[in-house]
Parts: C-alpha cells; structure tokens; sequence
C-alpha cells in the first residue's frame, strides 16, 4: 500500500457539466467552430536537440584541427602543448585554418559560462559531475544547462554555414 494521498481527478472544464450518455440538453449551448481559414498556420517546431552530436563532432573535428595547425584551442583557457597527431590530411593547411578560425568566431559570440561547459564536456572530455564540481555548481545545473549551451552554438553554426541541416 502506498503511503502517498491520492487526490480525486476532475474533468471538469469552465464550469458546465457533461450530459450523461451523451445526450444534450436542450440549455447546452452548442460549441462554436472557427472556420479553418480564420485559424493561423502554426509553423513547424524545428528542435536543435537532434544535432547536438552532430555539434560536438564538429567540436571533435575543430579540436583536431587546430592541434595540426598548431594554435590551442582558445575555448579550453589553459595553456596546452602540441599533441602527437595522426597521419590523417587535411586537405589544404589553409582550409583548416580557415575552419578553426571560424569555429573560433562561432565559440567567442558564446556566454562564458557556455564556453566554459563546451570546453569541459566536449573538448576535455570530462563528465558532467566533474565539470559540476569544477565549477561549483550542482550536476542537475550542467545537465540543464549544457544542452541549451550546445542547442546555442548550433544556431551560431547554422548562421556562419559551418552546420548544415538537411532538407
């Protein structure tokens, strides 16, 4: 048995009862309809949620990058040295330095804090727990907050053309 109160369940909505057996009463004011055209179009919701791998992949992609040309992520803060980098090209040293440059744009038009969860979840690859307790913030906080930071840079993503959202 549960211990928890059970509260009773109304259906009842602006006050006028519902004819029993669905029959109407002759005081039951009959509903009013709007005619379809008079209703406005609701645009479609476009949800950013369902690229936010494809967001940190770009990340993924941009922390590659900018190690082969040599430049630090200016997103992590701390100083980090050259890392040993595999043998896979790129396919011009001036367009990977074009990449990271406007990646780099895209990060800085971010909320610090942002870039702060961007460069510690996705690039540092720390958890969200770890991350919380860097900061000093509760892990229920970097849970909210690192989507909307992720739904964020999206958009910024979408503008600059770097992320393109199929048709």
């Amino acid at each position: 048995m549960s211990a928890a109160v059970q509260l009773p369940v109304h259906w009842q909505a602006c006050g006028t009862q519902p004819a029993a057996n669905g029959i109407r009463r002759k005081a039951d004011p009959q509903p009013v309809l709007k005619p379809a055209a008079a209703q406005p179009a609701i645009a479609p919701v476009i949800s950013l949620g369902f690229y936010r791998k494809h967001t940190e992949s770009l990340l993924r992609r941009y922390l590659y990058a900018s190690m082969q040309v040599g430049r630090t992520p200016s997103i992590l803060g701390d100083p980090v040295s050259r890392g040993w980098a595999s043998s896979r090209t790129i396919r011009t040293f001036e367009d990977a330095v074009i990449f990271v440059l406007d990646i780099e744009k895209c990060l800085s038009a971010l909320d610090p804090l942002d870039r702060q969860l961007i460069g510690r979840v996705v690039l540092q690859e720390y958890t969200q727990a770890e991350t919380a307790t860097m900061l000093g913030m509760a892990v229920r906080t970097i849970s909210y907050k690192f989507p909307r930071a992720l739904d964020r840079l999206t958009e910024k993503l979408l503008q600059a053309r770097l992320l393109i959202l199929p048709a």
